[in-house]
């Protein structure tokens, strides 16, 4: 299908025609063993998540059921499984607490370092105290002299945003056009700055940057490069691991498609997976026909110094979070050993997808959380013994009013 032999397209040229495909990534390594991130970054991440905990119980009451911990639930779904024909599950990421969306494990993990940082370098905190400081005047009133900034299509900024203002930081948000009004809205009623771009989520990203260099106060949270941000998203990997119905082996592996913006939040994870799992996990990107910046990147070996704006393809897409033209160049690199491939997906059938998913199993997600289920539909039968999951990334906080513009 994507092979580059005479009197076939090759598949840049399948791109260019917005044709939905599978590109198996031919550097992937079958037993994975090229781990170019320090691990003692994740372990941080896990200590330092299990120190906020008495405060997220005390904050988000939310998530005193988990402890404090911010995690979702795994549901199997035995209907659309049986219409697939596979054993499917679903990562719920869509009503992680505080924000709805995976991006509440790496942005909201970043937040807390520099909170943490902040706090202990005032005097304020000891990692021994409780962390339920947090919620206390003299720590918000130290947070309040600094600015987070970041750039955003939307849910990573509603992620930072939020978060940031309850601990009491400033927050500057700027957000592509591509950015949904509401999440716009959401934010601004936090008290967040939202500075709103005409241009797309590479020039929020830039503008962003520009404005934390020139403040000796501010905070630029880079969702292209973060390695705090990466190691938040894979610590979801070893809480999986204690989810699961059966431990997933080379025979009976785990099959999971994630959807891809800019990289960050699902190559994390397939990180954490494949460490956690090696060779008995099969991990699959999923991005928009207008918008496939890792396949394109890793596929050229360009990484980020190719856009998908260079091979005539507009960047447009119903899924505003999936809608990046430029993929990360950190972790393009990471991936290229890890990642087992990368398919597309158009916009007609992510809504296909949305609706399916609520009239089997009345189950809301955004357009781009929806992305994952193509895989498994077009993979199901070359993993006949799998578990197969997808990783649905948001619409825990959608309003209602949205939902009814789409089919509810």
């Amino acid at each position: 299908m994507l092979t580059s032999r005479r009197g076939f397209m090759t598949i840049i040229e399948q791109l260019q025609q917005r044709q939905q495909v599978i590109w198996d990534n031919p550097q992937v390594e079958q037993q994975p063993t090229t781990f170019l991130f320090d691990a003692a970054l994740i372990d941080e991440a896990e200590r330092r998540l299990q120190r906020f905990a008495p405060y997220f119980m005390l904050a988000f009451p939310e998530t005193s059921a988990t402890n404090g911990i911010i995690e979702s639930p795994l549901a199997s779904l035995e209907q659309l499984g049986h219409q697939f024909k596979a054993s499917l599950f679903v990562k719920r990421d869509d009503i992680l607490p505080v924000s709805g969306s995976i991006k509440a494990r790496g942005g909201i993990y970043e937040v807390l370092v520099l909170a943490e940082s902040i706090a202990l370098q005032a005097g304020l905190l000891t990692t021994k105290d409780s962390y339920t400081l947090f919620a206390e005047q003299a720590i918000i009133d130290e947070l309040s002299n600094h600015t987070i900034v970041v750039g955003s299509t939307g849910n990573l900024g509603l992620s930072i945003g939020m978060m940031s203002a309850k601990l009491g930081f400033r927050v500057v948000v700027h957000m592509s056009h591509d950015a949904k009004q509401w999440k716009k809205d959401m934010l601004q009623e936090k008290g967040v700055q939202v500075v709103e771009h005409a241009g797309d989520y590479s020039v929020a990203v830039e503008t962003g940057r520009k404005q934390a260099e020139d403040d000796t106060y501010s905070h630029f949270i880079d969702d292209e490069n973060s390695q705090q941000l990466f190691a938040g998203y894979a610590v979801a990997a070893r809480r999986l691991a204690n989810q699961l119905p059966q431990k997933p082996t080379t025979a009976t592996p785990l099959v999971v498609y994630i959807p891809c913006g800019v990289g960050g939040g699902p190559g994390g994870v397939i990180y954490g997976l494949k460490a956690q799992f090696g060779a008995a996990v099969k991990c699959f990107m999923v991005e928009p026909v207008e918008s496939p910046c890792m396949l394109l990147g890793m596929a050229t070996g360009k990484h980020d110094a190719i856009c998908v704006e260079d091979i005539g393809l507009t960047n447009q897409t119903i899924a505003d979070g999936l809608a990046v033209g430029r993929a990360s160049r950190f972790v393009g690199r990471l991936m290229e050993p890890l990642l087992d491939g990368v398919l597309t997906v158009s916009d007609t059938r992510l809504r296909e997808l949305q609706q399916l998913l609520w009239t089997t199993e009345r189950i809301y997600v955004e357009p781009s959380a929806a992305a994952g289920f193509e895989g498994a539909v077009l993979l199901a039968s070359r993993y006949p013994t799998a578990q197969h999951l997808v990783w649905a990334t948001g619409g825990g906080l959608v309003p209602a009013t949205e939902k009814s513009h789409d089919f509810i």
